[in-house]
């Protein structure tokens, strides 16, 4: 895919992770690629490593000279948590081809064999695990994936050019991006009410995952979660190769779940094959789920039951996913992107179902305050998994605070052995006093800053049990 007349290519937040894909994908193509964002971090840094220029500031000064000239030579993306009130939004906006990443993204895969997940949980790592058992097993494939990967290091992989490329894309549910898609295969794997800021209610988030299903014309495949189908109430569609997969669907499924210290083993029950004792390295019950739909599209694409079983069991899984950062024993450390309810219920009973007799203890920084507004008794409800709970201050995002939405408000319906309320510089005192024999930190803000020390503090630790 080429874009006519167009040289170099400027991103409105570019340190983001699907934005940074894309970034990548471009620059790999040819183009001069450079970008804003409003904070350095470890992504913005590897950009810069790999060629593109970053600059931190929201100022015209600060955009290189050769984005600024020639508006009809150079591309323009950005995202939505950009603000409205962007000075080099509103520069941009004056005569430059100026295209969300959603647009861009339907672009590039509007003319390629495209598999698009989609769902308010498990989309990132369902789309890494079906571009690791396409690559791992020989074939085409392009991804562009909302995490970074543990076995290729980046959110972006690339397999070469052929008639046969498969592209996979996460699709994102959020202002509705997913609709900007050509899929010819798309997952749902779950269907749960989010972004309410956006949808307004539940019903119309559910529209939208409908909306989404339905752009798969009749020679196309949907495969879909047990309790999504549910949710959506089986929604008339008009592809005819409908899948519906679950731990426990009637359709493709799991048997003999096992669940070991860093890893899970279960048999996979298809309609036209059983796989008896995959070994899946990323441990959880949900990722056990992920895992299904993804085995099911790579059996679809001609992998052998033996790459099956060699791509499940090589995937390292993606950073910030039920990341294990140590493992020893009463010293255990993991790591989740979990954001919402329903995420936090799936990672704790996991780690749960893991090490049922130790104590666990988990740090939370809430995301979004509509979030935390709108779902407040479930984020209360999932949290009481734990043993102990430790609350950081909502991480704002692109929101502004509403008055008497704190972390706070979350407190009297947990129901932990001990419950409280921190800042961020007060997590390490936290851990010296508490010293966790199962921590697990969840959140989608800037809490992953705090994880090299922890994991650093964790395995430093005396081994309590010697």
């Amino acid at each position: 895919m080429t874009f006519k007349g167009i040289h170099s290519v400027f991103f409105l937040g570019i340190g983001g992770i699907g934005m940074s894909a894309l970034a990548r994908w471009f620059q790999q193509e040819g183009y001069d690629v450079a970008g804003y964002d409003k904070t350095a971090s470890p992504l913005t840094d590897a950009l810069e490593e790999e060629g593109m220029q970053v600059i931190l500031a929201d100022e015209v000064a600060a955009v290189p000279a050769q984005f600024k000239v020639n508006p009809n030579e150079i591309l323009v993306v950005w995202t939505p948590a950009i603000p409205k009130d962007s000075v080099l939004l509103h520069f941009f906006q004056q005569g430059f081809l100026l295209k969300k990443r959603a647009e861009v993204l339907g672009m590039i895969t509007k003319d390629q064999y495209t598999i698009a997940v989609a769902g308010t949980h498990g989309k990132t790592s369902t789309s890494s695990l079906v571009a690791h058992l396409l690559k791992s097993a020989g074939k085409p494939v392009t991804a562009f994936l909302g995490g970074i990967t543990q076995n290729y290091n980046s959110n972006l992989i690339l397999s070469g050019k052929s008639k046969d490329s498969v592209v996979v894309v996460e699709a994102d549910e959020f202002d509705r991006s997913f609709l900007h898609l050509h899929p010819n295969e798309t997952v749902l794997t779950s269907a749960d009410p989010d972004h309410l800021d956006i949808y307004g209610d539940e019903q119309t988030i559910l529209e939208g995952f409908r909306q989404f299903l339905a752009l798969v014309d009749k020679k196309g495949k949907i495969y879909i979660q047990s309790h999504a189908l549910y949710r959506l109430e089986e929604p008339a569609l008009a592809a005819t190769g409908i899948r519906e997969y679950g731990l426990r669907s009637d359709g493709i499924h799991a048997e003999n779940i096992v669940a070991k210290p860093n890893s899970f083993v279960f048999d996979y029950i298809g309609s036209k094959n059983q796989i008896k004792g995959l070994e899946l390295s990323i441990p959880g019950f949900h990722n056990v789920e992920n895992a299904l739909a993804a085995i099911a599209i790579a059996l679809d694409h001609g992998v052998s039951e033996a790459q099956v079983r060699e791509g499940i069991m090589s995937f390292l899984g993606v950073k910030r996913r039920f990341e294990i950062h140590s493992s020893q024993a009463g010293k255990i450390f993991i790591d989740d992107y979990a954001h919402h309810p329903e995420e936090i219920k799936a990672c704790l009973s996991s780690v749960r179902a893991m090490y049922p007799s130790q104590r666990m203890t988990v740090i939370f920084q809430p995301h979004l305050f509509t979030r935390t507004r709108d779902f407040a008794a479930g984020f209360s409800e999932s949290l009481s998994l734990a043993d102990e709970v430790v609350l950081l201050p909502i991480y704002p995002a692109r929101e502004l605070p509403i008055p008497g939405v704190e972390s706070e408000m979350l407190l009297d319906e947990i129901q932990a052995n001990r419950k409280v309320c921190i800042q961020k510089s007060e997590v390490m005192d936290f851990l010296n006093a508490s010293a966790p024999e199962v921590l697990v930190t969840l959140g989608a803000g800037d809490i992953d800053r705090l994880v090299p020390g922890i994991a650093a503090w964790t395995n430093s630790r005396p081994n309590p049990t010697q």
